[in-house]
């Protein structure tokens, strides 16, 4: 292992910090449990990863898995801040005379 792995695997590694920090860091603790945060913290730590698998030439089950890592992290890192900022509108004042919609 040379030193231009090492360097990889260390950028990989603080992106993945980062990332995970961000999301962790902007989900309110009084609607997530940490546990929750944690899991999107770890869908954008897979997601870093698989790209960095599919920017790279492998084999194609390899291509194929990273892939499938990537929609699927990206379906769970999305859906959460969706239902997040959801469970916000849920909590916001209504002003008066206004109704809520049913959906």
């Amino acid at each position: 292992m040379g030193i231009q792995d090492i360097l990889s695997y260390v950028f990989v590694f603080v992106l993945a910090t980062f990332i995970g920090f961000e999301v962790i860091r902007r989900v309110s603790p009084l609607l997530h449990t940490p546990l929750m945060s944690l899991t999107n913290a770890i869908s954008a730590i897979s997601l870093v990863g698989a790209l960095l698998v599919l920017g790279a030439e492998h084999d194609a089950l390899s291509m194929v898995l990273a892939g499938v890592a990537v929609t699927a992290a990206t379906v769970n890192v999305v859906s959460g801040f969706l239902i997040t900022d959801r469970m916000l509108k849920m909590f916001k004042k209504r002003e008066p005379g206004e109704r809520g919609t049913s959906s």
